[in-house]
């Protein structure tokens, strides 16, 4: 079973990308509250992919993908952006700094799951 971290400072939407995840059956979740918390979660086991926001306290999503994208440990993981920012230069920001996709809230369950399975099947 894959494994999928999801960081997000919401409680709300933390479960619901973790329902969204559940549908699909493949994959087993951890969550994170923040980046800090998501820092300390890493090395507790393996993770086939990171779901993040960028708007968290303390270190944002941008911020921790920097971070995991420098660390030999980490830096193969996939990562999803999951974020109200709109914007495409948000969006190019993201991608730039090595996430693999970058979906905006609200999203369909259909299109995260989607996203997904083309993200840790590639």
């Amino acid at each position: 079973m894959k494994a999928i971290l999801i960081v997000e400072d919401s409680a709300t939407t933390r479960a619901l990308i973790r329902a969204v995840i559940e549908e699909m059956n493949d994959y087993e979740t951890m969550e994170a509250s923040s980046g800090f918390e998501a820092l300390k979660v890493l090395p507790s086991r393996e993770f086939d992919l990171i779901i993040t926001d960028i708007n968290m306290p303390d270190i944002n999503g941008l911020e921790l993908i920097n971070f995991i994208r420098q660390n030999d440990s980490y830096k193969h993981l996939p990562i999803i952006i999951v974020s109200t920012e709109k914007s495409e230069e948000d969006k190019k920001r993201g991608i730039a700094l090595g996430a693999s996709a970058y979906i905006t809230k609200p999203f369909k369950s259909f299109e995260l799951q989607d996203v997904i399975r083309k993200t840790i099947d590639s």
